[in-house]
């Protein structure tokens, strides 16, 4: 029997269209944008009859389903995966459903200008999610942020993607991130931290996350948070698809940190799909030293649009309510100085490091009226930064010492 001759999925009703959606998953990548056209156009179970039937609308999709049919029925692949994911304690969560989240609908209008590689062009919405965890997948990210960025992090690295996901994850906020090695891991372990939710979107089947080595990492986000994939149970861990997956992760959340990025890293591609949907996209400067900082300057360099964060508080003025999130301007310590007029300031700056002058050399020096110098020489005084005495004032000892 051949792959045409397999039997057809139901013609109607909501099965049908899941079963359909998990079919052309498997048929072609996600992302496809001519397949998620035909599927708002005439339907998952229509698109599904069409692509088996060689009506494909170009050559090269065509191609694909023909390709990919010779490796077996799809309705076929599509039951046993519902089947594997059950027994794995995964669900499948489609548009119909109520914990879809909405917002990744913003990628139908993804462009990612002057792209030539196919995964940089097909950045078309999930069809659907397989999902394990008990959190309902559209609230865990209502309030969510990505903390991204390379998988070889540095110390500084490590420690700022800690930091910055356990202050989100204290104050209520979903951490999104991959669940590689370096900063992602350490957004995961950072949220888990602080009791928090976090969230692992996957390049791969939920029933081999990769990579291995964050096996017992991954089972943690599964017990208290969500593990998430558009791949089918059991698909492996391609290169293409950590960028086709990267999208997800920038759609999802209301804003995307990159924590260190080589030149060519992954991490920046985030950024951009998050840049080109009007996400947040929201950058740690390193040191200029570090071969593990110049992909993340040049996102700066490149794009006005990329605010660069240098704690929690500025990712919060950019992610929060307006005007209930906003950052605390950065200040040195105040002091006392700091609240003198400009006459006071001057005065104070007219006397001498040592010994005692009198009120009208003041004047004369700080080229201010005689009594404005006394009226001045009081408050500062007051102050404690000037010491009066019978025959003029000089500065206090503390005051004496913080001149330069």
């Amino acid at each position: 029997m051949t792959a045409h001759d397999a039997p057809r999925p139901p013609t109607a009703g909501a099965d049908a269209d899941r079963l359909a959606r998990v079919a052309l998953t498997w048929l072609t990548e996600p992302g496809t944008r001519s397949v998620f056209r035909l599927v708002q156009r005439h339907g998952a179970v229509d698109t599904l009859a069409l692509l088996r039937d060689g009506g494909a609308c170009d050559n090269a999709l065509r191609e694909t389903v023909a390709t990919r049919l010779t490796a077996g029925d799809p309705v076929a692949v599509a039951t046993e995966a519902l089947e594997r994911a059950d027994r794995l304690g995964a669900r499948l969560v489609t548009p119909a459903d109520d914990e879809w989240p909405a917002p990744v609908g913003d990628l139908r209008r993804l462009v990612l200008h002057g792209a030539t590689r196919k995964v940089d062009r097909e950045t078309d919405p999930p069809l659907c999610f397989w999902v394990r965890g008990a959190w309902p997948l559209a609230e865990a990210l209502d309030r969510s942020v990505a903390v991204v960025g390379a998988r070889a992090a540095s110390g500084y690295g490590l420690h700022v993607g800690t930091e910055l996901a356990y202050g989100l994850a204290e104050r209520g906020w979903t951490v999104v991130s991959g669940g590689a090695f370096g900063v992602d891991a350490a957004a995961h372990r950072g949220a888990l931290s602080a009791g928090g939710l976090t969230v692992a979107v996957l390049a791969c089947g939920l029933d081999r996350p990769y990579p291995i080595g964050n096996t017992a990492l991954f089972d943690r986000i599964a017990d208290t948070g969500l593990l998430v994939s558009e791949w089918l149970p059991g698909a492996e861990p391609l290169r293409p698809r950590f960028l086709i997956r990267n999208r997800v992760i920038a759609a999802a959340t209301r804003g995307s940190v990159l924590v260190e990025a080589s030149a060519r890293s992954g991490a920046t591609q985030t950024l951009r799909r998050a840049l080109a949907i009007a996400r947040r996209a929201m950058v740690v400067p390193g040191p200029v030293t570090s071969a593990m900082s110049v992909g993340a300057h040049e996102l700066l360099r490149e794009n006005p649009d990329a605010r660069l964060v240098t704690g929690l508080a500025q990712v919060l003025e950019e992610v929060g309510r307006i005007g209930s999130d906003l950052a605390p301007p950065v200040r040195g310590p105040e002091r006392t100085r700091d609240q003198l007029d400009d006459e006071a300031a001057t005065v104070l700056e007219s006397l001498p490091r040592r010994g005692v002058t009198a009120v009208d050399d003041i004047a004369a020096r700080s080229r201010v009226a005689v009594r404005t110098a006394l009226r001045k020489l009081a408050l500062l005084e007051a102050l404690g930064l000037v010491v009066r005495h019978a025959d003029g004032y000089a500065l206090a000892a503390a005051g004496a010492a913080r001149r330069p």
